[in-house]
């Protein structure tokens, strides 16, 4: 097995280290060779982060050196070209002394002014450590509904994809301020996870106080068996989760698990590593011990699954033969090439595409509400402006977005 390196390669120790048994037939043996994944193949990358790794719990301040180290990696994978965005815990526990809020338990509205104050600080400190590279840190503020309903999805899509695009990092936390109990993620694993699939991330690295998944506590059970590969997520592997033991992070293994299955269902291959050395995706990329968890074959076309078989049509556009030869060769629709719209129907919900001839040809999920869509159709894209008085979407409905029938 690997051992642990931090980001110069030297040793650092882990959990379970001296665990050598070997695994059940069940858990494949191996690691990143093994496995087929590393972080030098991903193209696209979510990168969440605790908040014990952000936080300086004694001084309730950020731990400006460490960030400065993970800043470092980031740049390195901007360098080559890698869309990263992160997802960091850390507001409420750095607004936590500055409100005088130091009781172990918080009220939700405490919870809430809490992260209020804490996000500036949060946001004051990723701005800082990845200006260093010449990076600019945005901030995203999103809840279990943003991701859920299928407007605000596409909007939150269109803002990161665009940010990405603009060489931004978003930084990416709940919205704690405003979210209610029935609405919260409660943990930014999950939270990571639904980001990975909402922009369909190659990998989602979760940095952790534990370099992977075991068949036990290691810390309790000196038998715990390191796992370097979960090929597939079955109810043995779930069922190791267990409950949040003593000492690590307030997410604990099983919200991992629950974020490894939205990850993975969505095509995206996931991770869990150690996040205390210094240069922590660097130490990942050189091969440091993790455990890998496969993306499910079928993951990249659940979603366009659930465009053709679970949303009911609003409505449908019929487009010309150079379109609809367009659409074949993979891709978007431009309003340009639409000759007439039927029904009505709102930004982000489902529609018809029919050909010349009134053949139905796919459905995808339009960019435009209907009395939008009816104007531009048969205009270029770079008109839009003009006719709507606002800047939107180039595509009526974007490739992503879009099942051939």
């Amino acid at each position: 097995m690997n051992s642990h390196r931090n980001g110069r390669g030297a040793p650092h120790a882990a959990p379970g280290d001296d665990a050598v048994a070997s695994p059940a037939p069940a858990i494949p043996e191996g690691g990143q060779a093994e496995s087929g994944l590393s972080l030098g193949t991903a193209r696209r990358l979510v990168v969440k982060i605790g908040r014990a790794l952000v936080v300086d719990a004694a001084h309730a301040a950020p731990r400006m050196a460490w960030l400065a180290g993970i800043a470092a990696d980031i740049a390195a994978l901007r360098a080559r070209g890698v869309d990263v965005i992160v997802v960091s815990s850390g507001a409420i526990a750095l607004a936590r002394r500055t409100l005088k809020l130091t009781q172990k338990r918080l009220r939700l509205e405490e919870k809430q002014a809490a992260a209020a104050v804490g996000q500036i600080r949060l946001a004051q400190a990723w701005t800082e450590v990845l200006s260093g590279h010449g990076l600019t840190a945005a901030q995203l503020l999103l809840t279990v509904d943003d991701t859920e309903d299928r407007r605000r999805y596409l909007n939150a899509r269109a803002t990161l994809t665009t940010l990405m695009g603009l060489g931004c990092i978003p930084v990416i936390n709940e919205n704690d301020s405003v979210a209610t109990a029935e609405i919260r993620f409660g943990d930014n694993d999950r939270l990571a996870a639904r980001v990975a699939e909402m922009v369909e991330a190659d990998q989602l690295i979760l940095l952790s106080d534990i370099d992977g998944l075991y068949t036990a506590d290691p810390r309790r059970d000196p038998e715990a068996r390191h796992i370097p590969v979960v090929s597939r997520l079955t109810d043995e592997i779930e069922a190791m989760g267990g409950e949040p033991p003593p000492g690590y992070s307030s997410g604990g293994m099983r919200t991992k698990l629950l974020a490894a299955r939205i990850a993975t269902g969505a095509g995206c291959a996931m991770a869990i590593t150690i996040g205390q050395v210094e240069h922590p995706l660097a130490a990942l990329e050189a091969g440091a011990r993790c455990t890998w968890f496969l993306p499910a074959p079928e993951g990249r076309s659940a979603r366009k699954r659930w465009i053709l078989g679970t949303l009911q049509p609003q409505g449908s556009f019929t487009i010309d033969a150079g379109a609809a030869r367009a659409l074949a060769d993979g891709r978007s629709l431009l309003p340009a090439g639409v000759t007439a719209l039927a029904g009505s129907f709102s930004r982000g919900d489902a529609v018809e595409v029919c050909g010349p001839d009134g053949t139905r040809l796919a459905r995808g999920l339009s960019a435009y509400a209907s009395e939008d869509a009816a104007r531009i159709i048969g205009h270029r894209s770079e008109d839009i402006e003009a006719i709507l008085g606002w800047r939107g979407r180039t595509e009526l409905i974007h490739r992503d977005d879009l099942v051939l029938l």
